[in-house]
């Protein structure tokens, strides 16, 4: 194929790119829970951590644009206040993320280092790749995720022939939507729509392609790196459930820290300590680009203001990480309970036939999603929801997913109203 060896690099590039900010940790730790009901953990985990963010990928291949044309339909204001949001969440805490769990898992067991000391290294190595931005694509798609590919299939397969062949009784209550609300966490909805606007940037300062051929090659792209990631996350969640009656009581970190030692011995620290922080590092370089260019956007297309971003995004990374993993992911929860569900819903949105997303389509069913998002976003803030009288009632409310119902609604509601519409208009015409 014309664009094969293309499509191969882009589709590895964000494989890595998506399997960073320390998601390592979390496929393991959830089949760890789920024990017997692993695998209705990983269609919720593979859900919100997979379809979501190929989707958001697809988006971008029909788009061609930035982040502020995936919500330009609800209005321009809108578009820019969720893409200063989007960008400042991404910059802020999964980026710096990257940091704190490589220095807490592959440095400071071995290396009598700072965490600010490693992480004022880290972002400064990130801060070269991010200003020389036309070697990311192929040094990450060439070197840096094949090897991290090589590493986690010895995991994962040496790994299940060594796990207890009686897994235990899972310890969620709602298996699927525990996976969903786990994927959360992994920001790949987020990184979706953030690393989709570069490889769009990315390809065009190539130059040599055209729109059809870019949306060839993001989509096949988006395809081949959605089945490895498939492919990765479940193994590691079967492995955390093989294992899950072996040691009782063990969090993410220490659990993918024993995996290692038992499945791959003295070298297990060595390897997940590689693993870790290459997964990491392209993670770090992809968000902090993708923000660059966001804001050199909004400068017309200063490289200055580039740079600038670029730069002061390093800092943030550096002030925010040094701090611990756990300080970081409880800081993310209430963000993710706002931002993550209007992410999923504009990345579905634009991912539909024109026809069903018009304007009307947009603007309803993003605002019903931002309103009953509050209660939860409000409660993990505060502590206290003086809205769950009026939100309790709600499907999937205990689960922090009360906002589903009412948008699945609302969007066939204005689908009534889009057809009527259109059929009077053609009857106007006739």
């Amino acid at each position: 194929m014309k664009h094969s060896k293309q499509t191969f690099i882009l589709a590895f590039g964000l494989f890595s790119l998506f399997f960073g900010a320390g998601n390592l940790i979390l496929p393991p730790y959830l089949g760890y829970q789920a024990g017997k009901e692993w695998f209705w953990v990983t269609l919720g985990f593979a859900l919100s951590a997979v379809v979501i963010p190929i989707m958001a990928i697809y988006g971008h291949a029909k788009l061609q644009g930035t982040l502020l044309d995936f919500a330009r339909k609800v209005s321009p204001k809108f578009a820019l206040v969720f893409g200063i949001i989007v960008y400042f969440v991404s910059v802020s805490l999964p980026a710096p993320r990257t940091a704190s769990v490589t220095y807490e898992m592959g440095i400071a067991p071995y290396f009598e280092l700072s965490s600010l000391g490693f992480s004022t290294l880290y972002f400064g190595l990130v801060a070269f790749f991010v200003l020389f931005r036309t070697k990311i694509l192929g040094f990450i798609g060439k070197f840096l995720t094949p090897l991290i590919l090589v590493l986690l299939i010895l995991i994962v397969v040496l790994g299940l022939f060594l796990g207890n062949p009686e897994p235990l009784d899972s310890k969620f209550g709602q298996n699927f939507t525990a996976g969903i609300l786990e994927g959360y966490q992994t920001f790949d909805a987020i990184g979706g729509v953030v690393v989709g606007a570069v490889l769009v940037i990315s390809l065009e300062l190539l130059g040599k392609y055209t729109y059809t051929e870019r949306k060839q090659i993001i989509f096949r792209a988006g395809l081949l790196s959605g089945f490895c990631l498939l492919a990765v996350y479940a193994g590691l969640i079967a492995l955390g459930a093989t294992f899950s009656g072996v040691w009782p009581g063990l969090d993410r970190a220490p659990l993918l820290h024993q995996l290692s030692h038992e499945i791959l011995g003295k070298l297990g620290g060595a390897f997940l300590a590689v693993l870790i922080g290459l997964a990491c590092f392209t993670t770090a370089v992809g968000i902090i680009v993708g923000t660059a260019d966001f804001v050199k956007g909004l400068f017309k297309d200063s490289k200055k203001a580039y740079y600038i971003a670029a730069l002061l995004c390093c800092f943030m990374g550096v002030m925010m990480g040094q701090n611990q993993v756990g300080f970081i992911i409880d800081i993310a929860f209430p963000a993710l309970l706002l931002v993550y569900p209007v992410t999923i819903v504009l990345i579905v949105l634009n991912a539909l036939p024109e026809i069903w997303a018009p304007k009307l389509v947009f603007r309803g069913v993003v605002w019903t999603t931002v309103l009953f998002s509050i209660p939860d976003f409000w409660d993990a803030v505060f502590g206290t929801n003086y809205l769950e009288p009026l939100f309790s009632w709600l499907p999937l409310a205990q689960h922090n997913l009360g906002w589903f119902f009412p948008v699945f609604l609302v969007f066939w509601v204005l689908q009534f109203f889009r057809k009527k519409h259109f059929s009077n208009t053609s009857l106007e015409e006739n």
